[in-house]
């Protein structure tokens, strides 16, 4: 009875517990009618018994959501989860046996010193807010209240102020890893404390986050998530140390395995560390190491594969053991190569439905970096910390600066990453059988064409979504609208969202990443789009275009529509030239052809200074609905457009400036007459939009009332010749 096969449905009846998913529940039935067949009778006991224990798990998450959050003012942090970034403080903290995601601004540079250097535990008194992780904002986007409750952590704090720390001398395995952490960053120059902590710690701070987007953008960020190449490399060099000094080679295992423990916590349980070590210190072989980690790992830590980075470390491990049956006597290298190939094109499937897109450089760079860090980078950091440790001070700081100097170089060369969209369910399972069977076929000519074709007609389906959608994307206090056609023939982006950033002492400045990186162009790669073929930038606000330029750094953008009053505005023109792309000044009547129709220009702004009464505006008669985009247009400049347009009827009108009382002027709103009013808004921000007065317009009127701030992002998609609306919420 293969334990792969047993391993393989306790996978498949894991995923049916937690994401109860019919398609999933099928194959798994299915399955099980094979191993019925097979009389592999001793299987169904074992799997009634994980299928307790995970629905017992699931249910514990549901009822650690579900309990009241109890008001409470003083937390321990985990204390080699805190970060200082700029005047930003986050950690990780446990209080009643429950775990917590800690968020604080600190108020002066003594404090962020204080914290930066913190190596020793304690106790924080603060106030602040409880409330639970934001729930997911758009369609295939982030899930935060997901991801933090796959980790046990089901409520956030949002400290306003901390009031005292009280530092204490107990002593854990925690402690040790910061202290590891703090004396890298305080004993050697960056960026050379950056990469050790990160390869010898498994942590990378927000200081490192620009390096972080290049190495993400090539591919190659995993080789900085502690995996089997710093468990081989450590417990190789602990083997050797033990033989040297004499210890007994049937001893040796005991001391490895614990070893392992330790490294595993002085790591921080990284998922992929996790996986090695089980791998490492099981005396099977082959896939029966492969299914006795995959069971011991659903045992040990049963939110093991709701994490990405659990799922994909042991995807490559169980690639990796079914390669070892292909073997080229005749050459190492075409056997390296193939390998590679195959492990990269099986990931390939989950990668482009974690992160829609993939870099083929990055098999290449893979091998080449992996040597690097393997062979040459892990023993020099190591050597250099334990030498500090003795007092002496070895600064190869050089080597780091000339390799990220590399490293810029290449991403100027290849900062477009291939985009190809998220898979369905199906297409998922598509996408793995096909690739598994190309790999399977590589020395078969006619099937070998055959796979390939498959994989490239199912990929071309993924990147080319076959209904036409309007979606207005939730990105917070702000206005995103993407309109795009079948087949990804056309697409159109009506502002790009932003936000505010205001001038602050260097100290207080923070690493974060935009707004965009996080909402509009995860939500654009999933829709398989890698190029825009028009930008509409309405007007000037920050909330409408302060992401135009990291927009444009991701995504390629064949031209962008402005009004003539944009170009009044310095800051703006700046970003523009910035940009560098072909630009469109924009005149009343002119049309973008989309959805066998056009979008036309109603308006180029009214007043020519950039401003929310200068907002272009919008129509398009789509499949015998009409739309209104509106931007931040105030109600005198919708009087402006009804005078211009006194016939003007409505179906879908995207409400202006957010819904805010200086918009939807009642006799504007009765004359178009829409049936719905999408409201594009921040949760709980400080203008109080939508106002009362604008809600109490729309609902006198009868018009059904969509926000993102209750339902996240809305898509309009036209299937069955009908528009229908979908919510993420």
């Amino acid at each position: 009875m293969p334990l792969i096969f047993l391993a393989y449905l306790t996978v498949l009846l894991y995923f049916c517990i937690f994401s109860n998913n019919i398609i999933i529940g099928c194959i798994f039935l299915l399955s099980l009618g094979i191993a019925l067949w097979r009389k592999f009778y001793v299987f169904f006991p074992l799997l009634l018994i994980f299928g307790i224990y995970f629905y017992l798990f699931n249910a514990y998450h549901s009822q650690k959501m579900a309990l009241p959050e109890v008001a409470f003012h003083q937390i321990t942090p985990r204390i080699d989860t805190l970060q200082v970034n700029g005047d930003l403080l986050s950690f990780r903290g446990r209080v009643h046996d429950r775990n917590y995601q800690v968020y604080a601004t600190l108020q002066t540079k003594k404090e962020q010193t204080f914290f930066k250097n913190l190596a020793q535990n304690c106790r924080i008194s603060f106030t602040g807010n409880l409330e639970k992780p934001a729930a997911q904002r758009n369609l295939k986007g982030f899930d935060e209240q997901k991801y933090y409750s796959n980790q046990n952590i089901y409520r956030q704090i949002k400290i306003r102020q901390i009031n005292a720390v009280k530092l204490t001398h107990n002593f854990n395995i925690w402690l040790l890893r910061r202290k590891g952490i703090v004396w890298a960053q305080s004993h050697f120059p960056r960026p050379m404390s950056s990469y050790m902590t990160g390869l010898l710690f498994g942590y990378l701070g927000k200081d490192f986050s620009q390096m972080t987007t290049i190495y993400s953008a090539l591919g190659i960020i995993h080789l900085f998530a502690l995996s089997g190449m710093q468990v081989n490399f450590f417990v190789k060099v602990l083997r050797k140390i033990l033989l040297k000094i004499g210890i007994r080679l049937e001893f040796i295992p005991f001391f490895t395995f614990s070893f392992s423990i330790f490294y595993a916590i002085l790591t921080g349980f990284s998922l992929s560390v996790l996986r090695a070590l089980f791998q490492k210190n099981i005396p099977a072989k082959g896939l029966d190491n492969m299914a006795i980690t995959t069971l011991g790992l659903l045992l040990v830590y049963p939110g093991f594969l709701l994490d990405k980075g659990g799922q994909l470390t042991l995807l490559y491990a169980f690639t990796i053991s079914m390669l070892q049956q292909f073997s080229f006597t005749k050459s190492n290298i075409r056997e390296a190569l193939f390998k590679t190939f195959a492990l990269n094109l099986i990931a390939f499937p989950l990668l482009i439905f974690d992160f829609f897109s993939f870099q083929p450089l990055s098999i290449i760079l893979t091998i080449g970096f992996g040597l690097i860090f393997d062979k040459i980078m892990l023993p020099l950091l190591l050597i250099t910390f334990l030498l500090s440790l003795t007092g002496l001070s070895v600064n190869l700081n050089v080597l780091f600066l000339l390799l990220e100097k590399m490293m810029r170089h290449l991403y100027q060369w290849f900062s477009y990453t291939p985009v190809f969209g998220k898979p369905s369910l199906i297409g998922l399972l598509g996408l793995f059988l096909t690739a598994g069977l190309l790999v399977d076929a590589l020395r078969k000519k006619k099937l070998r064409f055959f796979c390939a074709f498959s994989l490239l007609l199912i990929l071309f389906f993924v990147k080319h979504p076959v209904a036409p959608t309007i979606t207005m994307i939730d990105v917070g206090q702000g206005d995103s609208i993407l309109l795009q056609d079948r087949w990804n023939q056309e697409t159109v982006l009506i502002d790009t969202g932003g936000r505010l950033t205001l001038p602050q002492p260097k100290w207080k400045k923070a690493h974060i990443s935009t707004n965009a990186d996080n909402t509009l162009i995860p939500y654009l790669k999933a829709e398989g789009i890698s190029t825009l073929d028009h930008l509409i930038l309405t007007h000037t606000d920050a909330d409408h275009v302060g992401d135009f330029l990291t927009l444009a750094r991701t995504i390629k953008i064949r031209d962008v529509w402005v009004s003539p009053g944009e170009l009044t505005v310095p800051t703006f023109v700046h970003q523009l030239k910035r940009a560098q792309l072909p630009i469109h000044i924009v005149k009343s009547g002119d049309k973008l052809p989309i959805f066998n129709g056009h979008l036309e220009i109603l308006s180029n702004g009214y007043t020519h200074k950039g401003d929310n009464d200068d907002s272009i505006v919008t129509y398009g008669d789509f499949f015998n609905k009409k739309f209104l985009f509106t931007g931040d247009l105030e109600q005198e400049g919708e009087l402006k457009l009804l005078k211009a347009y006194p016939r003007l009827k409505v179906d879908v009108l995207k409400v202006g400036h957010h819904g805010s009382k200086t918009s939807s002027n009642p006799y504007f709103i009765r004359q178009i007459d829409p049936q719905l009013a999408l409201i594009s808004v921040g949760k709980k921000n400080r203008y109080g939009h939508p106002n009362q007065e604008t809600l109490a317009t729309l609902k006198k009127a009868q018009i059904k009332i969509l926000r993102t701030d209750q339902v996240g992002a809305v898509q309009l998609i036209y299937h069955h010749q009908k528009w229908q609306v979908k919510a993420v919420r």
